[in-house]
């Protein structure tokens, strides 16, 4: 065993010894349980140049998992990773659907996102991410508050604003894109607090462009900066900016699509009071820009909760809870991306539980890695050579797929 495998085993509780997966032997072992026995690889494939996949089931604290792998060389010319979505923020497909619309190669799903509204009844769910999003260099979103997330708790220290991100160096790495913006008006110039959020902070103003889509912006005044279940906000204003100009207002959010030429400012409490000083024809720009917290171009990001940092599993991990996951990891000084996602038969459902996934994804060979959304959202499509369209490889735990508003996908031009 080695130092790395023994640092996460003490700090876990679970050994995960993926020796044998990363040198692609095939594992033999008898059946044990717990720590005492190595995953078996009972599958293997090269899909391109520089991309291998590889399915494999391990022991865990509550049964055995079984995964999917895909290991990517960025390295390899004419290989990349970029955002699969629908086409808008506010919107859901299938990950099968995501990827062939786009040409990839091979996905995993992405973000957690707003997928009920049982707290407000009436309003629309809006199938939006949690995180920001970049697609081809092109900023999609922003992230919403803390409180108003969807899934696991988070591990001390991260927050909404992270992603997993490749520059346009072709290198991966953890990252935190906060949103930095302005609506100048006549009357001063006033900060933009959102960008194509399912949900704004208290008392701010988001912006939606053509790239939120047709659904509903009412879902963005509901709930609070620490509780998302609580009412929709009763002072709310919405003005839209047409070619620099104000061209409608509005005492309440509406739907239906931006144009291109257009931005959607969207105000609650006090953001809903500035907007109301603007009047029809009024001179308005908007500017705003996704700002990294390392140095470096982002080409493609998409949102995700770290558990891994530096090869060391975070604190704070969950090791109670099981569940069906998907992962991303980064390896090799950012040259090497780890795509997984674990296999929802019912045999197989359980799962691991995050502190697990987080010991895995190190003995993996990832220094770096985020939690992806997990549960029916977990997917792994790749298209074999010459296929007209991606093949799901694992099992949703739902039985089919569930769509999902984004995913991570592997494109290559050879």
């Amino acid at each position: 065993m080695t130092v790395r495998a023994n640092r996460a085993r003490a700090a876990l509780g679970v050994v995960v010894a993926w020796a044998a997966l990363i040198g692609g032997g095939l594992v033999t072992a008898p059946a044990a349980s717990g720590a005492d026995a190595a995953p078996h690889v009972t599958h293997r494939a090269s899909l391109a140049p520089g991309v291998e996949y590889r399915e494999f089931s391990v022991p865990s604290s509550h049964g055995t998992a079984y995964g999917h792998l895909l290991s990517i060389d960025l390295r390899t010319p004419g290989l990349s990773l970029d955002l699969v979505y629908p086409g808008a923020v506010g919107a859901r497909a299938p990950l099968s659907q995501l990827a062939g619309d786009r040409g990839a190669m091979a996905a995993v799903n992405g973000d957690f996102f707003n997928i009920s509204e049982t707290q407000h009844p009436g309003v629309e769910a809006t199938g939006a991410p949690v995180g920001p999003a970049i697609a081809a260099g092109h900023r999609l979103k922003g992230a919403v508050p803390q409180g108003q997330r969807f899934g696991p708790k988070l591990p001390p220290g991260t927050g909404t604003e992270d992603v997993i991100a490749v520059g346009q160096n072709r290198t991966a790495r953890l990252d935190r894109l906060q949103l930095h913006g302005t609506v100048r008006t006549p009357r001063g110039s006033l900060a933009l607090r959102g960008l194509n959020q399912y949900a704004l902070a208290e008392g701010g103003i988001g912006a939606y462009t053509a790239a939120w889509g047709q659904t509903s912006r009412v879902r963005a005044t509901c709930g609070t900066d620490t509780n998302r279940a609580a009412p929709c906000s009763q002072e709310t204003y919405e003005v839209t900016v047409r070619k620099g100009r104000v061209s409608e207002v509005s005492p309440t959010p509406g739907r239906g699509p931006v144009a291109r030429d257009s931005v959607v400012l969207v105000g609650r409490e006090a953001g809903a009071a500035s907007l109301r000083g603007l009047r029809v024809g009024d001179r308005v720009s908007v500017r705003h820009a996704l700002e990294a917290s390392r140095p470096g171009p982002v080409a493609f990001a998409v949102g995700g909760y770290p558990i891994a940092r530096g090869h060391r599993p975070l604190d704070g991990l969950d090791a109670a809870t099981p569940a069906v996951r998907s992962a991303a990891g980064i390896g090799e000084g950012g040259r090497h991306m780890y795509l997984l996602s674990l296999d929802g038969r019912p045999q197989y459902r359980s799962g691991l539980t995050i502190a697990e996934l987080a010991g895995l994804m190190l003995e993996l060979g990832a220094d770096d890695a985020v939690n992806l959304d997990g549960g029916g959202s977990s997917t792994m499509v790749t298209r074999e050579p010459g296929a007209p369209q991606p093949t799901v490889r694992n099992n949703p735990s739902g039985g089919g797929e569930r769509p999902v508003p984004n995913g991570i996908g592997v494109f290559t031009r050879i």
